[in-house]
């Protein structure tokens, strides 16, 4: 038996490559060779078993005769994104990372297949790859950064779908795209257009896909549990307070717009759920106030809010709106100062709001080039002063180049409501007199004030009934919107409001003109006078009782255009969508593709919004008159905001 183990080994070594000759040397030593007796003697004994051996090693032997697959290179082209701008501390540890990437402390990537190992059933994986250079081009002063890589990868490699970054400098850096040479398929794009943060800070590995889209069905085994664990990354676990660095996408309430530790008038309802309904916002995760456990404590500007570190705006787009914004800061300055430098601070006529057009404040008192060197910001000062030397002018608007009088006459109030900021609002009127939605046994009677006699004199020797029907008359109704807050609107100081209906109809011209204003207050009891109607002017004092219901729907139409059009379903109402977006559908998804341009820079807008704009004593609080209860009737107009109506034609047709 022995004798027969030696033969077959004999057998199998000839056969085989993968033993060295010194081997069948070892095999060849007179001491291990049997005499011929035995040999034959054992062939004639143990016949049957060899050839059932031998049967058995010849269906092995290729196995162990099998190529391995062959190695291939491949190479990466990685291109980063300098800063513009680094402060101090990003300076040291940019100089500290460059010297720390010669010895290990690197950025590594590595390829991921889209098929599976047949033997551990896990995506295939290449060798690490580390980016080259980054030591020598640290200092490069370029907008962009070209870096290399390379991998090594089996020949039944596959195409891969998804590369692993890993960051193990101290600084974040800004990832472009990453282009893959030398795959049979030709070269293979991964754009990611993200922050890669340092693993110190996140430890786990950054996922990016190529561009090829797939369906959730339609992704290849090889990325499936990459696709899953990628959008956990990003839906996050709803605890904990969120970092700046974070990429987390989670939601809350608007708990956060009051500030109720600084005092009771500071103090704002939540926004969302049964009682006040509202779009939920992204969460930050901040411990709540001292004083109201429900309410959310602020970060007040210049401190940075919390939003995904993707959604903050680059620093082009951060330059062109802090441009933006300082002009108006001083746009809104201009009249304090004037008043600061008048004796008389009085407000004595249209002609000083003409001269902010015609002269600018500091430009006349000559004093602009001292009051923007003791600014904060030289280098923005600096482009202002190069933009245009007259940065403390207001722009003229057009239609007052023409006819400084425009804003008074019923032609221009009547395009403006077609044609101006709001056109979001004018309807085509279905029934007359128009009715309110509201609860009558709260607000009163739903009939309007409005009857025959108040417009027939207007609708150029038509019926009311053949306007209707021909399509001529047009409605902007805020009654509902303002009724049931102009209780508390009115009690603030210096607010005093109405609920407006307007009335336009369309001339047998083509120009549209208002023909009525219903201006209507709370009904306080059986007695009380709560809606008038005023039409236009035939005297000099029903002249200017008309300009003052004008006014009074100026006001109402600003208010409703800010709060309900611009900000509820222009930013607000995006805002879940946005979140639901990256929770839900993968970098992979056609969807997201398409959505991601557009989604961009939202939630950062929409932070700043909650920080100076629709907050406590914010920008829309102090200018607008609805005043604390803002929100509140933004609240209140989102319970009628349908999505399936917002685009055209749809939103037209329903006009």
């Amino acid at each position: 038996m022995a004798l027969a183990k030696q033969i077959i080994g004999s057998s199998l070594i000839e056969k085989s490559e993968f033993f060295s000759s010194s081997s069948k040397l070892f095999l060849a030593r007179p001491s291990l060779v049997p005499s011929q007796r035995r040999l034959v003697h054992l062939r004639r004994a143990q016949r049957g078993p060899v050839a059932a051996i031998s049967e058995d090693l010849v269906k092995i032997v290729p196995v162990f005769s099998a190529e391995k697959p062959a190695k291939l290179k491949v190479r990466a082209v990685v291109t980063v994104r300098n800063k513009i701008k680094e402060d101090f501390k990003e300076a040291i540890s940019k100089h500290l990372d460059s010297l720390t990437d010669k010895i290990g402390r690197n950025v590594v990537l590595e390829l991921v297949s889209t098929e599976l190992d047949p033997r551990t059933k896990a995506p295939k994986k290449s060798s690490e790859g580390v980016l080259k250079d980054w030591s020598k081009k640290s200092n490069l002063k370029a907008e962009r950064v070209n870096y290399t890589a390379e991998f090594t990868v089996d020949s039944s490699f596959g195409v891969p779908g998804a590369i692993t970054v890993t960051n193990k400098h101290q600084n974040e850096f800004f990832l472009e795209t990453i282009t893959l040479e030398g795959f049979a398929c030709g070269p293979l794009h991964f754009p990611v257009n993200s922050w890669m943060q340092s693993k110190k800070d996140h430890p786990e590995k950054r996922i990016v896909f190529c561009n090829k889209p797939y369906l959730p069905d339609q992704t290849p085994d090889g990325l499936k549990e990459l696709r899953q664990r990628e959008l956990k990354n990003l839906r996050g676990d709803g605890t904990g307070v969120r970092k700046l660095s974070d990429r987390i996408y989670d939601y809350a309430l608007y708990n956060d717009l009051g500030n109720p530790d600084k005092g009771i008038d500071l103090a704002r309802p939540t926004l969302g759920g049964n009682k006040i309904p509202y779009p939920r916002r992204c969460r930050t995760g901040r411990p709540p106030t001292d004083t109201d456990m429900l309410a959310e404590s602020r970060v007040e500007k210049p401190l940075p809010m919390y939003v995904p570190r993707d959604e903050q705006f680059e620093e082009s787009k951060m330059d062109t709106f802090l441009f933006g914004r300082l002009k108006g800061v001083l746009h809104n300055l201009v009249p304090s100062l004037m008043s600061s430098f008048k004796a008389d601070k009085d407000f004595r006529g249209f002609a000083d709001i003409d001269s902010l057009y015609s002269e600018g404040v500091l430009l006349k008192l000559g004093l602009q080039d001292e009051f923007l060197k003791k600014l904060p910001l030289p280098s923005m000062v600096s482009k202002f002063q190069d933009y245009n030397q007259g940065v403390l002018k207001y722009d003229t608007p057009k239609i007052l180049s023409k006819d400084k009088l425009c804003w008074l006459r019923d032609d221009e109030f009547a395009r403006q409501a077609v044609a101006g900021v709001n056109p979001l609002s004018i309807e085509r009127l279905k029934v007359f007199p128009p009715e309110s939605k509201l609860d009558p046994e709260v607000y009163g009677p739903l009939e309007s004030a409005l009857k025959e006699e108040h417009i027939t004199p207007y609708l150029y020797g038509m019926t009311v009934h053949q306007a209707l029907d021909e399509n001529k008359l047009y409605m902007v109704d805020y009654h509902d919107v303002y009724l049931p807050f102009l209780d508390r609107i009115n009690a603030l100081d210096g607010r005093k409001a109405y609920a407006t209906r307007t009335l336009y109809f369309l001339t047998p011209t083509g120009v549209l003109k208002p023909i009525a204003i219903e201006l209507t207050l709370p009904n306080t009891g059986p007695s009380s006078r709560s809606k008038r109607v005023l039409t236009p002017a035939v005297d000099a004092t029903t002249n200017w009782m008309w300009q003052l219901a004008k006014a009074h729907v100026c006001a109402n139409d600003a208010g409703v255009h800010q709060l309900v059009h611009h900000w509820l379903r222009t930013h607000a109402t995006l805002e879940p969508f946005i979140l639901a977006a990256h929770r839900q559908l993968s970098a992979m998804h056609p969807i997201y593709k398409l959505l991601d341009p557009h989604m961009r820079y939202t939630l950062e807008i929409n932070k700043l919004a909650r920080q100076i704009l629709i907050n406590a004593d914010g920008v829309i609080e102090s200018c607008f008159t609805p005043g604390r209860y803002a929100m509140e009737i933004s609240s209140s107009a989102y319970q009628t905001w349908r999505f399936d109506t917002q685009s055209l034609p749809a939103d037209l047709v329903q006009r």
